[in-house]
């Protein structure tokens, strides 16, 4: 297989472990392909201070306390990947998403994050983002 990761053609274990975040990424908010490509196991931590810091623990828990309550605020929103770095098992996303919130404003943020990929399933990810949107309100803070 080969893949552009980071500006580079790579073969190999990085390739698939690129191929894998990017198509994870890219199904975020379309059905259960983001989902799919977790590990039973996976880990996500949000680094920061607003409602989601700390760490989520498996899937469920990611599904109950992450994305449900995200789909009550935000609408049908595009996670849009502009770097994407491969080496060894982890995979580094910068990226953006943007999206209508359910009140009618725009939400709008900025995001790094630092995957791990095992046994072809992403088992953990690291998330700092621009905590511009206060999920306690529902409104803009920045």
């Amino acid at each position: 297989m080969v893949d552009l990761v980071g500006g580079v053609v790579v073969n190999g274990p990085e390739a698939q472990h690129a191929t894998l975040v990017r198509n994870a990424y890219e199904s975020l908010g379309s059905g259960s392909a983001f989902m799919d490509s977790l590990s039973d196991d996976v880990t996500w931590t949000f680094f920061g201070s607003h409602i989601f810091a700390g760490t989520l623990s498996g899937k469920r828990e990611i599904e109950e306390k992450l994305l449900v309550p995200m789909s009550k605020v935000i609408g049908s929103f595009r996670f849009r990947i502009d770097n994407l770095i491969a080496e060894g098992d982890q995979v580094v996303v910068e990226g953006r998403e943007e999206a209508p919130t359910t009140d009618g404003q725009h939400y709008d943020n900025t995001y790094c994050i630092v995957v791990t990929v095992r046994d072809g399933k992403i088992s953990q990810i690291r998330e700092y983002l621009e905590p511009y949107f206060s999920w306690d309100t529902g409104m803009m803070i920045c």
